[in-house]
């Protein structure tokens, strides 16, 4: 409800009643004091939806001039010609400054992480936790969308205190929220960046025929989801023993974590698998490890269990595997 009431702000700040917006998205003003009140994803919509065109500004109230309507729809499509996301957010920043200098967007990467940032160059005033929670929402919304894919969070920053409906904010970013920040952003893995775009321009079109479908779509299919499980099992073998810990680490539940890999077409066991056979090809190789310390190393409890799983995996037991190497060594 507290967003509700910043676009109700948004009307008083242009001497608009939101008598009409409220009705069409069936919410009663009584219903505008109620401090822990919600509304769903669709009325929230159609209020947006109203507001943006009655008031002729997407950016409602939050900067010096208004947005007029199809603001956002122009750097989209501006955006979704690019052939990877990296080059895509590169142009939602950079041309994002054409709407507007009041809010400045940065995005920066390496060879580990992506971090979009907002610099905010003049007071937002009332609406500044809606506007700075929107623009974030809709880069997250425009990335997953232009790719079709779950965009994990590794964190997500405001630079304001927890406020009463904090509770929300994990509904709205896929990842560890932290308030009292310096600025506001949000940081990702950097592999998302080199994905092409699969969006073209009738799908575009379809997208922005509605007003805020990249701010309330939630993606649950994650295209870099197999490979993040890959590298976190072998990085985090004493951390990711059971699903508890590996969902942990990844920012989401186990459920969330079974079924995600599911809609991949993987499990997790097979890629536990996966990667306790590498670990130990790779101990077996580099190493003279007794076998026995080679299972412990790649999880199993015991030596019989590593040398019966070893055999279904590749043939071999773990000495025939040493001793084939060796030979092959030897020869070469």
């Amino acid at each position: 409800m507290a967003f509700v009431r910043a676009i109700v702000a948004a009307y008083t700040r242009y001497g608009v009643s939101p008598a009409g917006a409220l009705r069409q998205a069936q919410i009663a003003p009584r219903r505008l004091r109620e401090a822990d009140g919600h509304v769903t994803a669709a009325q929230f919509e159609v209020l947006s939806a109203h507001a943006m065109q009655e008031l002729d500004d997407e950016a409602l109230g939050w900067f010096g001039r208004r947005l007029p309507w199809g603001s956002y729809g122009l750097l989209c499509r501006a955006s979704v010609t690019a052939p990877t996301l990296g080059v895509a957010l590169k142009r939602w920043c950079r041309q994002h400054r054409l709407l507007t200098d009041d809010v400045l967007l940065h995005f920066e990467a390496d060879a580990t992480a992506a971090t979009l940032r907002i610099e905010e160059r003049r007071a937002l005033g009332e609406l500044r936790e809606f506007c700075l929670v929107t623009l974030l929402r809709y880069l997250h919304g425009f990335a997953c969308w232009a790719i079709d894919s779950r965009i994990a969070l590794a964190r997500v920053d405001f630079p304001f205190a927890p406020p009463p409906h904090a509770s929300v904010y994990p509904l709205l970013f896929p990842g560890p929220v932290r308030f009292n920040a310096a600025t506001a952003g949000f940081r990702f893995d950097a592999q998302y960046l080199a994905l092409p775009l699969v969006r073209d321009e009738t799908a575009t079109r379809a997208m922005l025929q509605r007003a805020l479908p990249l701010t309330v779509l939630q993606y649950r299919r994650d295209r870099l989801l197999v490979q993040q499980v890959r590298q976190a099992l072998a990085a985090h073998p004493h951390q990711t023993r059971n699903a508890n810990g590996l969902a942990a680490l990844l920012a989401m539940s186990p459920r969330t974590l079974h079924r995600q890999l599911r809609e991949e077409g993987a499990s997790l066991q097979a890629l536990k698998n996966e990667v306790r056979c590498e670990r130990a090809k790779a101990l077996l190789y580099r190493s003279a490890k007794p076998v026995k310390q080679v299972a412990a190393a790649a999880g199993f409890r015991n030596e019989k269990s590593f040398i019966r799983a070893f055999r279904q995996w590749t043939g071999l037991s773990p000495g025939e595997f040493r001793a084939e190497l060796g030979a092959r060594d030897g020869g070469s």
